[in-house]
C-alpha cells in the first residue's frame, strides 16, 4: 500500500508546498473536494492515510476509530478545541498545531478593532452625508487615557502587549500560566481576573478555549466592568457569552465590541441583533490571515507533518505522551 497523506478541510489557494514537502518523504498527497461539513465522507476519504491535515472538522474517539492506520494529525492554526487529544493519545496518534505563525497578524487585527471602536469608524462612515462634521457619539475617549486588559498573555497576547504599551495609559494582563518575569519583560501589570474586569476600559481576549475559559466573560463579568467598556474577541467564540454581550450593548453598558470569532461559525440568525448593532465591528474569523502568515502556516504545517512521519517530535506537538515524551 502506498504511503498517503491527505487534507480533509480545504480552502487555501494552493497546496503546492505541502505536496512538495511530503513527496520528498515518499508520500502521496490528496485533497478532499467534498462538502465542507460532511465528516463521514471526509473520514471515508482519509481511510488508509498515515497523516491528515484538518482545520475545523471534529476529531474525537469515534472519528479516530474509523482511521486505524492514522499516525499523525496536524491542525492548521493555533486552536485545537476540535481535536480530542486524550482520544488521539490513547490510539497512538501524534497531534501538532502551528504555533506563533500569526502573532502580528492577529494582534494587528485586534488593535485595528480597538481603534475602530474607540473612534466609532463604522458609525462615522454611515453618517458622512446625513451628519457631516458631527461627532458619531457624545462621548468619544482618547486611547492614551485608557487602560487595556489583555486576557491571555501567550504569543499573540504578548505581541499585542508590546504594541499596546506605547498607546495606552496602562496595560493590565491576566494569565496564570505566564511567569512574572515575562509580564515585566512585556511591560504588563499582572492582575487577577476580577481586577482586569474592574479596571480595564478595553478588554482583549487571547486565551485558548478550554473548560476553564468557556464563557469566561458572561453576565456577572459584564456587571463588574467599567461603564463604556470595549470588548474584543479574536480568540475563540465560546470564551465570550454572546447573549450577555448583546444584553450589555443594548443596555448601554458596553461602548463597543469587535468580534472575529463566534460561538457558532458562521453565526446563526439568532445573532442578527448582535451583528446589526451600530457599535459592533465583526469579521469572519480572518484575523489570522495575512499573506506572510498564510504562507508560514502552510509551510510549518507541512514541516510538522513530515517530522512526525519521520518519528521526530516537533516543537508544536500537543500530546507529548503519544510521542513518548513528557
Amino acid at each position: 500500500m502506498s504511503k498517503r497523506v491527505c487534507v480533509v478541510d480545504t480552502g487555501y489557494e494552493s497546496y503546492a508546498g505541502e505536496h512538495e514537502t511530503l513527496a520528498r518523504e515518499g508520500y502521496s498527497f490528496d485533497i478532499f473536494e467534498g462538502g465542507r461539513l460532511d465528516l463521514p465522507a471526509k473520514l471515508a476519504y482519509a481511510k488508509g492515510a498515515e497523516g491528515v491535515f484538518v482545520r475545523w472538522s471534529e476529531f474525537d474517539g469515534p472519528a479516530f476509530d474509523q482511521l486505524p492506520g492514522l499516525r499523525c494529525l496536524v491542525r492548521y492554526g493555533i486552536g485545537y478545541d476540535n481535536i480530542d487529544l486524550k482520544a488521539a493519545s490513547e490510539r497512538g496518534v501524534k497531534v501538532c498545531n502551528v504555533q506563533g505563525y500569526a502573532n502580528h497578524t492577529v494582534s494587528d487585527h485586534a488593535l485595528a478593532m480597538i481603534l475602530s471602536c474607540v473612534r466609532n469608524l463604522p458609525e462615522s462612515m454611515r453618517r458622512v452625508r446625513s451628519h457631516y462634521s458631527l461627532a458619531p457619539r457624545t462621548y468619544v475617549p482618547e486611547l492614551h487615557e485608557l487602560t487595556i486588559g489583555i486576557l491571555g498573555l501567550g504569543r499573540i497576547g504578548g505581541t499585542l502587549c508590546t504594541k499596546a504599551r506605547h498607546l495606552f495609559r496602562r496595560v493590565l494582563a491576566c494569565d496564570p500560566y505566564i511567569s512574572r518575569e515575562r509580564f515585566s519583560e512585556l511591560g504588563a501589570e499582572a492582575c487577577s481576573l476580577d481586577e482586569l474586569f474592574r479596571e480595564s476600559d478595553v478588554i482583549s481576549l487571547h486565551c485558548n478555549l478550554t473548560e476553564e475559559t468557556f464563557h469566561i466573560i458572561g453576565r456577572k463579568e459584564f456587571e463588574a466592568m467599567r461603564p463604556n467598556v470595549i470588548v474584543i474577541n479574536t480568540a475563540r467564540g465560546p470564551v465570550l457569552d454572546e447573549e450577555a454581550l448583546t444584553e450589555s450593548l443594548l443596555a448601554g453598558k458596553v461602548y463597543g465590541a469587535g468580534l472575529d470569532v463566534f460561538e457558532d461559525e458562521p453565526p446563526k440568525s439568532n445573532r442578527d441583533v448582535l451583528l446589526a448593532h451600530p457599535y459592533v465591528i465583526s469579521s469572519g474569523h480572518c484575523a489570522w490571515y495575512s499573506t506572510p502568515a498564510s504562507r508560514e502556516l502552510q509551510r510549518r504545517a507541512a514541516r510538522n507533518m513530515a517530522a512526525m512521519l519521520r518519528g521526530e517530535t516537533p516543537e508544536d506537538c500537543l500530546n507529548a505522551e503519544a510521542f513518548g515524551t513528557t
